[in-house]
């Protein structure tokens, strides 16, 4: 495996209405599929839960993105999970899978950025290697 200096890039969109039409279709399950219990717990006590869900789908993707995960390899949904530190900035927790890859590949660790409007959800996320 061919290692990274410096660092990678990922960028994701998604339509809340489309996010949230696919979870009311498939219900628990495909919260469940995606999310951890603490990424649910954070969206669902928001006035808006999709906007938010959506931003955590979106940073997730630009996560795989950048590790170039999207059709080989995956390192699976909730083995990155996208939580708020005491400030309320998103910050990436690696889990399982998604870990083993984040040392293998010497990644020290995954800056993302987050935000949203009525209708479309982004996040971009950088991978930040180790020297």
């Amino acid at each position: 495996m061919k290692t990274m200096s410096g660092g990678a890039i990922g960028i994701d969109i998604v339509e809340i209405k489309r996010l949230e039409r696919t979870s009311k279709k498939w219900g628990k399950a495909f919260l469940k599929k995606v999310y951890t219990d603490r990424e649910l717990d954070y969206s669902m006590k928001k006035r808006f839960p999709y906007q938010h869900l959506a931003a955590r789908f979106a940073a997730k993707e630009a996560i795989f993105k950048a590790l170039g995960e999207v059709e080989k390899d995956f390192v699976g949904w909730k083995n990155i999970e996208i939580l708020n530190d005491a400030n309320g900035k998103p910050c990436v927790r690696w889990h399982a899978e998604a870990e083993e890859t984040r040392l293998k590949r010497r990644i020290r660790g995954a800056v993302v950025s987050l935000s949203h409007s009525e209708h479309y959800a982004v996040a971009s996320a950088m991978l930040i290697f180790k020297s």
